[in-house]
Formats: C-alpha cells, structure tokens, sequence
C-alpha cells in the first residue's frame, strides 16, 4: 500500500455520518497502487465477507492437489444451516452430495451458509483459514466459527442452527423471531471473526497479484464474485449501469459490509472493503453509505487517469 490521501478520506467520512454508526474503508487502485482508508485499523465483524477467506482456503488446496474442484462432498440433510438459502430451501431430503465447485458457488453468490459450513469443514475448520491468512502475512484477520455457530451464540440458542434444532428453538425461544426482525442489534463486543479494512484489502489484494491463488483458482474466484447476487444496492449501488464489480457482502444485526472489485470505465480497476457497525439505522441507509462511498471512490480513481 502506497500514497494515503487524506482529503478524500475525510469526503468519504463525511459522506457517511448519519447513516451508519461507524464506517472502516481501505481501497487501492490497483496500477497505481494508491490507496484510501478511514478508520483502517479498526476492528468489524465481518460477518459473511469472511466467506472469501474461506474460498480463498478452498481453492489454495485445490492448487496444492488436496482437493479437486470436481470432488463430491457429501451435504447432510441433518447439518443444514436453518435460513432462507439455496441449499435448505430447495436440498433438505437427505441424498445431497455437491461438487467442491458447486459449494463455492452459492456461498459466494446466495451467501449459502450451509455450503459454508461444509466447504469450512472439508478444510479442516476455522483455524486452518486462520492459518491460511497467516502464511500470506495478514495478521489482523480471525476466523473462529462455522455459520451455525456464529447464528447460535447471536441468537442466544444452545444448539449449533441446523435445520432440525431451528425447528425445535422456534418453539422453546420464540422470542428469537423478535432478534430475527431487529437488524440493530448490538454485535460488536464479541473478538471473534473480526478482521480491519486494511486486512481485508490484504487479502483482495493477494487474490489479485496471484500471491493467494494459482492463475485458474484466481480467475474461478473472480468470476463466481462477480455473479453475487446479494448486496445490490451496495458496492454497486450507485455506479454507473453496467459497472464490473465483484463483490462479497456480509449482513448481521447492526451491521453491513461488502468487499471486492470495481473496474473503471478505462479498464482500471480498484480493490475496496467497506465495512459498518454500532448502527442504530435502517439497513438501506447502510447500504447507502456503501454505495455513497464507492461511487465517490470510483470518480475519485477515475478522474485521476
């Protein structure tokens, strides 16, 4: 990371005062290497953008010949992550197995927690993707918890939420249905699955620069990235119709971020992660401070051609 620029730091501050409790920003234009960050340092849940760290550990194994893209994985009907996703909607009658391929797929796109939790079991769990991000240099950065568990500490249930215990907790706890319409819930005092905006331009910036990833996992990851589906009124909210972006969002009481790519009219392009919390706001005026800051990004960047 090079040229710091404080000016338009403090614009993408300003920018989003009122809408969110507390922003962290780290991008960097990629052939310049110019990068911009608030609050930088600063410690958010991530929520689900750490799902790239776990791709990210996927595919790092695929390249060193432990797993094949192409390798079934069996997806129990029984450790099914409980949530309105491809694979408990639509996959729940025992008899499921799935390409390693077709995990990252959803997990990226649909944020599918359950194929999370069997792609982080298939590595060898959260450490090894801690252990990952520290061979590539990035210390600010922990994943402790598969998704049932961070959805069982959250809620304040027993059981890790796989389908059949959702079924039972929505009967002993129904107050959860109260923690399950409040998006504004105080989440920030618990360390676990953590990480700074300069740890995650990190690892965006590792993907890229093939430091990360063999040449054809880094094309693979880039291109699932770019059909997310999740987020649309974030990164890409206020860029111009047709924008490349790539991106990963991740949403849980009080908070919304999104990480990821954007490329510039001229084929530039631009890592960034934005990322909120302490929010007493309504999810859409997040999202719209993520989107007020890319775009303010994006013409920064571009403009200076």
């Amino acid at each position: 990371m090079q040229h710091i620029n404080q000016g338009i730091a403090q614009k993408l501050e300003a920018l989003s005062k009122g809408l969110v409790g507390s922003i962290g920003i780290a991008a960097q234009e990629m052939s310049t290497g110019e990068c911009i960050t608030v609050n930088g340092d600063e410690s958010f849940v991530m929520a689900s953008t750490y799902k790239v760290a776990i791709a990210v550990t996927v595919l790092r194994q695929v390249d060193e010949g432990k797993l094949k893209l192409t390798d079934l994985v069996d997806c129990p009907a029984e450790k099914m992550v409980a949530g309105p996703n491809p694979l408990a909607t639509y996959l729940f009658h025992p008899g499921v197995k799935l390409s390693v391929a077709n995990l990252i797929e959803p997990m990226i796109t649909d944020s599918d927690n359950s194929a999370t939790d069997f792609l982080l079991e298939l590595v060898g769990g959260p450490e090894v993707v801690t252990q990952m991000l520290r061979s590539l240099g990035i210390t600010d950065f922990r994943v402790d918890r598969y998704v049932s568990e961070i959805l069982r500490d959250f809620y304040g249930l027993e059981e890790k939420v796989y389908l059949p215990y959702a079924a039972v907790a929505a009967t002993k706890h129904p107050e959860v249905f109260l923690k399950i319409a409040d998006r504004n819930l105080d989440y920030e005092k618990d360390p676990r699955d953590q990480t700074t905006p300069n740890a995650m331009l990190q690892l965006l910036l590792a993907i890229d620069n093939g430091t990360a990833l063999s040449e054809e996992s880094r094309e693979f990851l880039l291109g699932v990235m770019s059909r997310t589906t999740t987020g649309k009124a974030r990164l890409q909210g206020l860029l111009p119709k047709g924008t490349p972006v790539a991106d990963k969002t991740g949403t849980i009481g009080g908070v919304a971020n999104d990480v990821g790519y954007v490329t510039l009219p001229d084929g530039r392009r631009f890592a960034i992660a934005v990322f909120t919390k302490s929010s007493a706001t309504s999810e859409a005026q997040r999202e719209c401070a993520i989107a007020e800051v890319t775009r303010s990004l994006y013409d920064f960047y571009y403009l200076k051609s």
